[in-house]
């Protein structure tokens, strides 16, 4: 089986195809990611492309995970936050292609993520899926907390409303200064790579 390379990716013609059959794809089999079914090339070009340009900025990063010359999938760290949250960032849009589904792909790309967050110096990673299909096992395995669910939140791709969970974790120095003293769990609520070898809705 081909190892799997987790990469930062750019805007390129063929990076923006990848990407965008892949939205279309994940969309089609009823992944909540903000968009209705059927969605259009064009418009899954569109929002690739603006996404690609706010990653070029230092706004976000957008990850690929490549096996065998194909993208598995994809996740984006939101990093553009207002003047007093500069210690947290967003995980959003995790999608894994359907014949790689099963095989690691979508923990791979959590943990690179994660690492990449830290080196960027956040304390706080926060995300949301849907209640109904989403990835919340995934996100609990890996460590993250609940905290609370929104329902009636959003449309589903295919029709009718489903609700969200949202989901937080701490990470990088604030994740260390919890190991070493464990009450400050509850004293403190929460606010809201190169890298080696799902989904969230923004």
């Amino acid at each position: 089986m081909n190892s799997l390379e987790i990469r930062a990716l750019i805007h390129d013609a063929a990076t923006a195809a990848h990407l965008s059959d892949l939205l279309i794809e994940t969309v089609a089999a009823g992944g909540s990611v903000s968009f209705m079914h059927p969605l259009s090339l064009a418009a899954a070009r569109d929002f690739w492309r603006k996404s690609l340009a706010a990653a070029a900025r230092g706004e976000r990063a957008v990850l690929g995970a490549w096996q065998g010359g194909a993208l598995a999938g994809t996740v984006t760290l939101l990093l553009d936050f207002p003047p007093n949250q500069p210690h947290r960032a967003e995980i959003a849009k995790l999608m894994t292609g359907r014949d790689h589904r099963g095989k690691g792909v979508a923990t791979g790309l959590m943990r690179a993520v994660e690492k990449l967050a830290v080196e960027k110096g956040r304390t706080l990673l926060v995300l949301d899926t849907a209640s109904e299909e989403g990835a919340a096992g995934l996100y609990e395995k890996l460590g993250f907390t609940l905290t609370g669910e929104i329902p009636d939140f959003a449309l589903k791709p295919h029709g009718g409303l489903t609700g969200t969970l949202i989901y937080w974790k701490r990470i990088g120095i604030a994740a260390d200064a919890l190991s070493r003293n464990p009450g400050d769990a509850r004293q403190k609520p929460a606010a809201k790579i190169l890298l080696g070898a799902g989904q969230s809705r923004r």
